[in-house]
């Protein structure tokens, strides 16, 4: 696969992420958009570090940015529970009340 490839699958995962982050209207759906954005990122890191370094700091990079998307998940997933728990409803608009 050329450079050319792996950008457009990357540029197909962020615009995908960034779709699904403004369209859904629950909390679920947009983590999802933030892991495709990550995700997206993370090609972009690999991919140029082999067509243009011999080193591994894009790898070293896309590492972390696969750690920050687990931990992200793993809040996330916690704060949509307990916000299910108080509202019963993961719908957006209903964690604008939310201020005590």
């Amino acid at each position: 696969m050329s450079l050319i490839s792996y950008i457009s699958i990357s540029l197909i995962l962020f615009i995908c992420g960034l779709v699904v982050i403004l369209a859904r209207k629950n909390i679920i759906g947009m983590l999802l958009g933030v892991e495709l954005i990550l995700n997206a990122s993370a090609l972009n890191f690999v991919t140029f570090t082999k067509y243009f370094n011999s080193n591994i700091d894009g790898h070293i990079f896309s590492l972390f940015i696969i750690l920050v998307a687990a931990a992200e998940a793993a809040v996330g997933l916690a704060i949509v529970i307990r916000f299910f728990q108080v509202r019963e409803s993961i719908h957006i608009d209903s964690a604008t009340q939310l201020q005590s």
